[in-house]
């Protein structure tokens, strides 16, 4: 009866590790976390059930209360699944640059989507501007439908929802034996998360952070391409809870690049997944050729979302 779950809430979280032998034979590992097989398709079910559980228990968000959040598609399916089974309707507010497989599935989820016109962005792409718009219109409808906004860069569930989740998996199933971790900054919950809990596990861990390149600013660059094809991260702007020592490395990836190891993680690896992802399997392989870890390093990143919602 181990096989069983009460419902989709117990699907989230305890994803495993693949190792990632046809991309990078050796020597040591390439792990990758295998965030899509959630409900909601991404690592963001997990922030989404950490910041509706909390808030839940501080009394902000009771049942049948409407929420609210801006997302670029992947926290807002995350809150769609969760909203479904706790019994409060859903508000996705997107900025209309975000691939519309994205939108399509929050619709199919039963939420209301709304779509901010772009500022300065184009389809696909993204800026910090078209965020800024799609920000204020979800503050707006907050106040208008009486909603609980989710807030997902300011809220510390997003964080801890990789504190207490994501770090401790990749610890256990490793036996503690993790050498770097390689994770894309976009709202920077699962970097900051999983590099707090490892690096009070082992402080010489190297915890790698990955940027779009031109929009790696995080890294002390300007910001010479706010548009980019590898949605959710690189919006030029800081996280409100970033920790820059919590960094050891910066890595910039491309669309070129993005693109390239999105198609060979399909290919080698017989996995469809999006642009973060291969911009995290990019990164790490830059990691393992720059000769910083030991002979036998065990590396793990994070496969973010399918590669469905582009």
């Amino acid at each position: 009866m181990t096989n069983i779950v009460e419902n989709a809430l117990e699907l989230i979280g305890n994803t495993p590790l693949i190792v990632l032998h046809r991309i990078y034979p050796g020597p040591g590992n390439l792990f990758a976390k295998v965030e899509f097989m959630q409900p909601g398709g991404s690592v963001k079910d997990r922030a989404a059930l950490k910041i509706i559980k909390l808030a839940y228990q501080a009394g902000a968000l009771v049942k049948g209360q409407t929420v609210v959040e801006m997302t670029s598609g992947n926290m807002g399916a995350g809150l769609a699944v969760v909203c479904n089974v706790m019994d409060n309707p859903f508000i996705a507010v997107m900025s209309s640059g975000n691939s519309p497989q994205r939108a399509k599935m929050l619709y199919s989820l039963g939420a209301e989507v709304i779509l901010v016109p772009q500022v300065d962005g184009s389809p696909g792409q993204v800026t910090g501007k078209d965020i800024a718009a799609a920000v204020a219109k979800a503050k707006e409808l907050v106040q208008t439908r009486r909603a609980f906004y989710v807030d997902q860069f300011n809220h510390l569930g997003s964080i801890l929802a990789h504190e207490e989740g994501t770090g401790p998996e990749i610890w256990k199933a490793l036996g503690g034996k993790v050498d770097a971790f390689v994770a894309a900054v976009g709202s920077g919950g699962t970097f900051i998360g999983t590099s707090l809990f490892l690096k009070k596990q082992n402080s010489q861990i190297m915890c790698i952070a990955v940027e779009p390149e031109g929009a790696d600013i995080l890294a002390g660059n300007p910001l010479t391409k706010p548009k980019h094809i590898i949605q959710g991260i690189g919006y030029g702007i800081i996280p409100p809870h970033w920790d820059p020592k919590l960094v050891d490395m910066f890595i910039a990836v491309s669309d070129q690049e993005a693109e390239e190891y999105r198609k060979l993680l399909a290919v080698k690896e017989g996995l469809y997944v999006g642009f973060s992802a291969a911009a995290n399997v990019c990164a790490a392989m830059k990691v393992l050729k720059k000769n910083v870890l030991n002979s036998q390093p065990n590396i793990v990143t994070v496969l973010c979302d399918t590669g469905l919602k582009y």
